[in-house]
């Protein structure tokens, strides 16, 4: 297992968030992966997706694939 380091990592919430605290950021820095953290957490734990991956999901929120919230 590789271990990623996170330290300094340049963390982005989405220009779509509001301000109900449901929201996430990424650190888009690293190739190949997309770290993902809860932003009223973030001292807490970060999953670590494949780049592909997080753009299929991304992309499929986009479409509208999950219904709305």
């Amino acid at each position: 297992m590789t271990t990623l380091d996170l330290v300094g990592a340049r963390w982005v919430k989405s220009r779509h968030s509001g301000n109900g605290g449901n929201c996430i950021e990424v650190a888009p820095d690293f190739p190949g992966v997309m770290p993902v953290r809860d932003s009223k957490d973030p001292e807490g734990p970060v999953l670590i997706f494949p780049a592909d991956a997080w753009q299929a999901f991304v992309a499929a929120a986009t479409a509208g694939e999950f219904g709305s919230i």
